[in-house]
C-alpha cells in the first residue's frame, strides 16, 4: 500500500466507495479507510430501492426527483445482477392524507379548502404523470390503473380496496452495491482498508498527515481529504480534522421489519397512511416480505440504531390497515434500522428534512471535502459532483462512470435468467435457487466463485443454505469480509436462514483462516 495519496477518503459507505471508484478512474491515487466493515452502517440499512422518491414531489423537490429518476435507469443498466426493475402497486382509498406541513398540502388547502389534508386520487395520478415525465425512461414502463378485484395484486388486500395505480421503480442490493464499488476501485488501483480508524488528520504544509489504527496502522499523507463518514461526519469535522465548519447533520432513523412472505406475486406495495406517511411492502430474499420505513429523530450517533418496539408496532399497524391478514409481533423474523445523515436544513420534522446532498470544501490550507446527506440512488451523481470540487484542487480527467458496469454487471438488464441458465449448464449440481442467488450476487463472475468444481463437495466446507467454503474464501480475499456477520448480513442475507450453530461454524472457519494467513 502507498504512503502518499492524491486523495484520502474517510468512510466506506456508498458515498466514500463511490467517490473512490470515480476518483481512481480519473487518474488520482486514492486511499480509503473504513472503521468497521464496508456498508456497515447506513448503506446496508436502506429500503433497498433505486427510486426517484415519489413523495418528495409533495415537497417540490423536483430537481432531486428528476436527478434520481434519470440515475435509476443508468444504475439498473450498469448493475443488472444486483438491481432490477420493480412494479409498485398503490392502492387507492379516500382515507389517504398528506403529511400536515407539505407545500402541496398547504396549497391544496388554500385553493380547495374542502380537500384540506386529503390526497385525492386525481392528485396522485397527476403526481405519477409528473414522475413518469421527469424520468423519461426508455427502460421502465409508465403508470397505469389496475383493478384489485379478483386479481393477484388485490388478493392479499382488504376487500375495501378496488383500484390501484401501478408504476415503476427499481430494487438494489444496497450493501453489495457498496462492496462492488470498492472492488472496482481496488481493481483500478485504490487502496481500501477496513477495520481501520482515522484517529487524526492534521494539515502539514500543503498536505494532510493522517494517522491510522486497526488493520492498517501508521501514518499516510494526502493532498486532499474527503470526509464521507456518514452519520459520523460531524465527529470527523470536530474530533479528527478539528475544523470550524458550521454545517451540521441531522440524524434520522429509518427502521424496517421482515416477515415471512405475505403475497405470491413479485410486485411491491406502496401504502399511504392516515398520518400522511407512506411505507413499502416489498418481496424480499425469495421467501420474505420487507416492510418499512419509519422516520424518527436519532439523537446520539454513538447509540446503535435499532427498530424500537414502538416503531415495530407502527409498521405492523400500518400494514394491517391494508392486508387481510393481521400481522403480530410473532410474524416478525428480523428487524433492522439505519441512521440517515441528512443535511440539517432546519426542517420542522424528520420526514420533511431534505434528502438532497450538500458538499462543502474547507480550503484553509490542505483542502478537505465534507459530504452531508445524499440518497443511495444518487450516489454516482454525488461522486461526480464531489469530483468537480476535487478538480478545483487536483488534476483529474473527465467523467467515465455513466456507461461503466460494476464487476459482474456486463450483461443486459433482461439477461438475468439467461445468466442463471448458463451457470446451471456449467455447474449441473446447482439448484435453481442456488444459481439465482449466485448470479444476483456476482453476475458474470459467479463462475469464478465456483472455479473448477464438478460437484458441491468440490466447493469445500458446507455452511448451510448453499453457502460454501469457496464462496466465503472469495468474499474474504476479494470483498474484505472478516467475520460471519459481514458474510451473512452484508455480502449475502443468508443470516435470515442460518441457525446459531451454523453461524458459529462460519465464524470459526473465518477466524482460523485469518490466523493462518
Amino acid at each position: 500500500m502507498r504512503e502518499t495519496y492524491d486523495l484520502f477518503i474517510i468512510g466506506g459507505g456508498i458515498n466514500g466507495c463511490g467517490i473512490a471508484r470515480d476518483a481512481v478512474g480519473r487518474g488520482l491515487s486514492v486511499g480509503l479507510a473504513e472503521m468497521g466493515d464496508l456498508a456497515g452502517a447506513t448503506s446496508s440499512s436502506s429500503t433497498k430501492l433505486f427510486h426517484g422518491g415519489l413523495r418528495y414531489l409533495e415537497y417540490w423537490e423536483v430537481r432531486l426527483v428528476r436527478e434520481a429518476l434519470r440515475e435509476r435507469d443508468i444504475l439498473i443498466r450498469n448493475m443488472p445482477h444486483i438491481s432490477w426493475p420493480l412494479r409498485f402497486v398503490l392502492p387507492l382509498s379516500p382515507d389517504m392524507r398528506f403529511e400536515g406541513g407539505t407545500p402541496t398540502s398547504k396549497l391544496l388547502g388554500t385553493v380547495m379548502p374542502w380537500l384540506k389534508g386529503r390526497r385525492p386520487d386525481w392528485l396522485i395520478r397527476a403526481g405519477l404523470a409528473m414522475y413518469d415525465g421527469l424520468a423519461k425512461s426508455t427502460l421502465l414502463p409508465g403508470t397505469k390503473t389496475i383493478s384489485l378485484d379478483g386479481t393477484p395484486e388485490g388478493a392479499p388486500l382488504e376487500d375495501r380496496f378496488h383500484k390501484a395505480f401501478e408504476y415503476s421503480d427499481g430494487w438494489v442490493e444496497d450493501s453489495r452495491l457498496v462492496v462492488l464499488n470498492a472492488r472496482d476501485a481496488a481493481n483500478r488501483g485504490a487502496d481500501i482498508a477496513v477495520r481501520t480508524r482515522v484517529v487524526s488528520a492534521e494539515r502539514d504544509g500543503d498536505e494532510w498527515l493522517i494517522t491510522l489504527e486497526g488493520e492498517r496502522t501508521g501514518t499516510v499523507r494526502a493532498k486532499m481529504l474527503v470526509n464521507a463518514a456518514g452519520p459520523w461526519v460531524g465527529d470527523v469535522i470536530q474530533g479528527v480534522v478539528r475544523s470550524n465548519a458550521k454545517e451540521g447533520v441531522r440524524l434520522v432513523r429509518g427502521s424496517h421489519i421482515v416477515t415471512k412472505k405475505l403475497f405470491d406475486h413479485d410486485k411491491c406495495y406502496f401504502f399511504q397512511g392516515k398520518d400522511g406517511r407512506i411505507i413499502f411492502a416489498i418481496p424480499y430474499e425469495y421467501d420474505y416480505t420487507l416492510i418499512g420505513t419509519t422516520d424518527a429523530e436519532h439523537h446520539d450517533v454513538h447509540a446503535k440504531p435499532v427498530c424500537t418496539p414502538d416503531e415495530q408496532r407502527y409498521l405492523l399497524d400500518f400494514a394491517n390497515g391494508y392486508f387481510k391478514r393481521d400481522l403480530t409481533d410473532a410474524d416478525v423474523v428480523w428487524t433492522y434500522s439505519g441512521v440517515r445523515p441528512l443535511y440539517d436544513d432546519g426542517a420542522t420534522s424528520a420526514t420533511a428534512a431534505t434528502r438532497d446532498y450538500v458538499l462543502k470544501v474547507d480550503a484553509t490550507g490542505a483542502p478537505v471535502l465534507n459530504i452531508f446527506g445524499g440518497k443511495i440512488t444518487t450516489f454516482r451523481k454525488l461522486a461526480n459532483a464531489a469530483l468537480v470540487k476535487i478538480g478545483d484542487h487536483l488534476t483529474i480527467t473527465g467523467p467515465w462512470t455513466h456507461d461503466a458496469p460494476l464487476p459482474g454487471g456486463d450483461f443486459p438488464v433482461d439477461g438475468q435468467q439467461a445468466e442463471v441458465a448458463k451457470l446451471k449448464v456449467a455447474y449441473p449440481f446447482l439448484t435453481d435457487w442456488w444459481a439465482l442467488r449466485l448470479v444476483r450476487a456476482y453476475g458474470t463472475q459467479a463462475a469464478e466463485v465456483l472455479g473448477e468444481a464438478k460437484s458441491a463437495a468440490d466447493l469445500g466446507q458446507d455452511f448451510g443454505h448453499t453457502l460454501t467454503e469457496s464462496e466465503v474464501v472469495w468474499q474474504m480475499d476479494r470483498e474484505w469480509a472478516r467475520a460471519a456477520e459481514d458474510v451473512l448480513w452484508r455480502r449475502t442475507k443468508l443470516g435470515l436462514r442460518m441457525d446459531a450453530a451454523q453461524v458459529a461454524a462460519l465464524d470459526g472457519f473465518m477466524a482460523g483462516r485469518a490466523v493462518s494467513d
